[in-house]
């Protein structure tokens, strides 16, 4: 029954912004239980290396190219995607920007590129992938759209990250509304707000993140790649099935010790 109840093999996930960090974790996470995974990301000789690194005995990972920051190479992506496979189990919008956030520093267009691949690049791939993903669910297995948030929209940090936290926050929210929407069609739509996780994103070295997590997180560590993929595998199997339209922070305790 517990087999059954986390098993995810023979399914067809997409993951954005996978070449790396948290994107590249749920991918690895997903072919290692057999699912095949395709995996987004901008840079061509990049996306195909990792997918290849990626790929194995227990599962297929392919690699798809895009700039999710480009409206049209969003639709150009799932268009793609279509040609490909006709269903989609597992859409994972990982894709995001972070960048000069201070209120002096800050100019439109550092506003504008966070806001656009955060929050409307998830949007635009979720309308260009339903027909997939509603020929992929069903009443007992839906669909699963799992967007990458972030524990900076969920409280105001102790840095000025305000177009970042603004964005992850109306991601949050676009996730219920979309839950709302698509519960109809048996597609569920979650999110993960994660705290510290040693990525390329991370403004620190992931040492440096480790030492300070040990102040602040009642778990006293960072979070590693298996309690990512833990996460995202129970949304994405049976066990989850009936979970729609939350944010879950991944974050050792973090906000419940604000």
């Amino acid at each position: 029954m517990t087999d059954e109840l986390f098993d995810v093999r023979g399914k067809v996930a997409l993951v954005t912004g996978g070449t790396g960090g948290i994107g590249g974790m749920i991918a690895r996470g997903f072919v290692r239980r057999g699912v095949r995974t395709y995996l987004v990301g901008r840079d061509p000789q990049k996306t195909t290396d990792v997918a290849a690194a990626v790929s194995g005995d227990d599962g297929d990972c392919r690699p798809l190219v895009a700039d999710l920051a480009d409206p049209a190479q969003v639709a150009a992506l799932a268009a793609e995607f279509a040609r490909h496979e006709e269903r989609l189990h597992i859409l994972v919008n990982n894709a995001g920007a972070v960048g000069p956030d201070s209120l002096d520093a800050s100019t439109t267009q550092a506003w504008d590129d966070i806001m656009e691949l955060n929050v409307r690049t998830p949007f635009q791939l979720v309308q260009g992938l339903l027909a997939p993903l509603r020929a992929a669910a069903s009443v007992d297995d839906p669909a699963r759209i799992v967007n990458i948030g972030s524990i900076g929209g969920l409280h105001v940090p102790n840095w000025e990250a305000h177009a970042y936290g603004a964005s992850k926050a109306a991601l949050h929210h676009l996730t219920r509304s979309l839950a709302k929407k698509l519960g109809h069609d048996s597609i569920t739509v979650n999110a993960i707000a994660p705290g510290p996780f040693p990525t390329s994103m991370t403004s620190a070295s992931a040492e440096t993140v480790r030492k300070n997590v040990q102040t602040y997180i009642p778990l006293a560590r960072a979070g590693e790649e298996h309690d990512m993929q833990g996460l995202v595998l129970f949304l994405s199997s049976r066990a989850g099935a009936y979970v729609n339209g939350v944010t879950i922070p991944l974050d050792g305790g973090y906000m419940a010790a604000l």
